[in-house]
């Protein structure tokens, strides 16, 4: 899933489940960082540092997820502001979703196991060795089409909010 794929759906799980007026200013910024945070970790360590050995490794593991959820919870919990942990985690565990559905829905199960790395071994992918070639083997099929309609319909939700909340 690309990023602005990402971020639609992390803000449409976020906005569904926790009151629509906290996923605003602070909190709508921690969704996001959420639903990035794995590519921001991964990429560039596989494929600008080639210290990983995938995009989709050590930050795309369920096991780094609860780690760094989990300590945004305890700071967030210490300056009492519980709710934008809530958000970033369910950023985060989208981004796993939304790399994973391709996967789910083709019932390919061995494309899974990014979950889970390094108790399993990373999945092959095409075009895992650079940003240059993630971006020229961009097309504009089915699963970017669903990934543009995600965001479309979380930025008009967010217009929306916005002008209900200055009502």
């Amino acid at each position: 899933m690309w990023p602005w794929g990402h971020l639609g759906l992390g803000y449409l799980l976020a906005r569904a489940s926790v009151p629509t007026d906290q996923v605003r200013g602070a909190h709508l910024l921690a969704v996001a960082l959420g639903t990035q945070f794995p590519d921001l970790v991964d990429k560039p360590l596989a494929w600008t540092f080639t210290i990983l050995p995938s995009g989709r490794s050590l930050a795309h593991s369920v096991f780094a997820l609860v780690v760094v959820v989990g300590f945004a919870w305890v700071v967030c919990r210490r300056y009492d502001r519980p709710t934008l942990a809530v958000v970033f985690g369910i950023g985060y565990a989208s981004h796993l979703l939304g790399d994973s559905l391709h996967a789910l829905v083709g019932l390919e199960w061995e494309f899974l196991t990014f979950l889970v790395w390094p108790l399993l071994e990373l999945p092959p992918y095409e075009n895992d060795s650079s940003f240059v070639s993630h971006f020229l083997n961009f097309e504009l099929g089915a699963w970017t089409l669903f990934g543009f309609a995600l965001f479309a319909t979380a930025a008009v939700l967010v217009v929306h909010t916005e002008r209900q909340h200055r009502r």
